[in-house]
C-alpha cells in the first residue's frame, strides 16, 4: 500500500488509545543503527524525568526488547482477554518477543505483520494512562510504519541515523515518509558517533532538511555492556559522556513534544 502524491494522509480517530497523552514512533531508514536502543533509552529519560511512559516493541520482525529490557523467556501477565505490559525499570513494555517461541523467525507477509501490530498495540494490550508512549518501529518504510500512521494520532516521529552517508540517505527516505503520511517528523538522533562511523552526518542532514537536530549518542562501550545486560538505568549512571548524550536527546524530545502539543491546541479568539 502506498500513498500517491495525490492522496491526502489519512487521520487516525481520536478516540484510540485515550489514555495516553503523546504517542511518539522512532524509526529509522534502515536496520542496524541502534534504533531499538535508542527508542529504550528515550523511554527509560522520560520515567526518569518523571513521565509516566509506556514502550511498544514494533519491531515484529526482530524485535529486540526482551535482550534489552533483560525480559527474555518472561511471558507477560494476563487479565482476562489483555496482556499486560511488563512494568520493568518503572516503564510498561510489550514485545512480541515475549508471546513466541525464543530464537524463533517470524515469516510474516505484509498483511499478517499489519494484524499482529493492530493487536499487539491496540486490541489485546491493556494500556495504563501514560504521559508518552513510545514505540519502536521496524526499519525501513514498508507496511508497519504506514499501519501505524494510520492507527494512531501521533504526536510525531523521532528518525535515527548513522553518521556514515549511506545510512543518511535511508533516513532522508524514512523522514519523508512521515511526512507524506502526515506524522511530524520532531527530530533527528545521531548514534554511533565516533572515529569508526565519523560525526556530524546527521546533524548535516538535519540542517538541510529543516528539522531540529536532537544530538549524538557517543560509539562507548558502557552503552553495549548494559544493553547486553538488560540493564538501561546504567546508561545515565555510569559514563558521563553517555548520560550527558542522552539526557540532550531526552529535553530536546520533551521540548519539541510540548511545542508540537501548542501548535495543535485549538486558540481562543475573544473579540
Amino acid at each position: 500500500m502506498a500513498l500517491n502524491s495525490g492522496q491526502s494522509p489519512q487521520q487516525a480517530p481520536k478516540s484510540v488509545l485515550p489514555q495516553v497523552k503523546n504517542v511518539v514512533a522512532v524509526g529509522a531508514g534502515k536496520g542496524g543503527v541502534g534504533k531499538s536502543t535508542i527508542a529504550l533509552n528515550l523511554a527509560i529519560g522520560l520515567h526518569r524525568a518523571g513521565a509516566t511512559v509506556g514502550l511498544m516493541d514494533g519491531d515484529i520482525y526482530g524485535p529486540s526488547m526482551p535482550t534489552l529490557l533483560g525480559i527474555k523467556g518472561v511471558a507477560p501477565q494476563v487479565n482476562g482477554n489483555k496482556i499486560l505490559p511488563h512494568h520493568v525499570h518503572g516503564i510498561h513494555a510489550i514485545t512480541i518477543g515475549s508471546l513466541v517461541e525464543q530464537d524463533k523467525p517470524l515469516i510474516w507477509r505484509g498483511p499478517m505483520a499489519h494484524g499482529a501490530f493492530k493487536q499487539l498495540l491496540l486490541d489485546n494490550t491493556d494500556w495504563p494512562a501514560l504521559d508518552y508512549l513510545i514505540v519502536d518501529l521496524p526499519p525501513g518504510t514498508g507496511d508497519v510504519p504506514l499501519s501505524l500512521c494510520q492507527m494512531l494520532p501521533l504526536t510525531g516521529a523521532v528518525v535515527v541515523a548513522t553518521p556514515q552517508q549511506v545510512a543518511l540517505d535511508d533516513a532522508v527516505r524514512a523522514v519523508k515518509m512521515f511526512q507524506q503520511l502526515g506524522a511530524p517528523v520532531l527530530g533527528i538522533v545521531e548514534n554511533m558517533r565516533g572515529e569508526m562511523f565519523g560525526s556530524g552526518g546527521a546533524e548535516t542532514a538535519a540542517r538541510q532538511l529543516g528539522l531540529p537536530f536532537f544530538g549524538a549518542v557517543p560509539m562507548v562501550s558502557q552503552l553495549r555492556i548494559s544493553s547486553d545486560l538488560g540493564k538501561p538505568h546504567a546508561n545515565f549512571e555510569g559514563d558521563p559522556v553517555l548520560r550527558d548524550a542522552l539526557l540532550t536527546i531526552v529535553a530536546a524530545l520533551t521540548a519539541a513534544v510540548e511545542e508540537r502539543n501548542l501548535q495543535a491546541s485549538p486558540t481562543l479568539t475573544i473579540s
